[in-house]
C-alpha cells in the first residue's frame, strides 16, 4: 500500500483537487470541525496545501458557521 492510499477519506470538497484533501488527511485533518483549532497559516505550511485550498476551506467553514482558529 503506498502512503497515498494511505489517507483517510475527508469530508473536504472534490473542487479542492486531489493533493490538498490527502495531504490534510496525512496530517490528521479530514473534518471541517478539526478545522477550528489550527490557523491557515498553519496549514500553509503542508505540502499541497495553498492558497485556493485555504480560500476553499475558509468557504466552506462559514457556511458551516466555523472559521480557521485565529492567530
Amino acid at each position: 500500500m503506498s502512503t497515498q492510499d494511505a489517507a483517510e477519506p475527508t469530508e473536504f470538497p472534490s473542487r479542492m483537487g486531489k493533493v490538498a484533501p490527502r495531504e490534510l488527511a496525512l496530517n490528521g485533518y479530514t473534518r471541517y470541525e478539526q478545522l477550528t483549532s489550527v490557523t491557515a497559516a498553519e496549514l500553509l505550511k503542508i505540502h499541497g496545501v495553498g492558497p485556493k485550498a485555504i480560500r476553499i476551506l475558509e468557504e466552506e467553514l462559514a457556511a458551516r458557521g466555523l472559521s480557521f482558529a485565529s492567530s
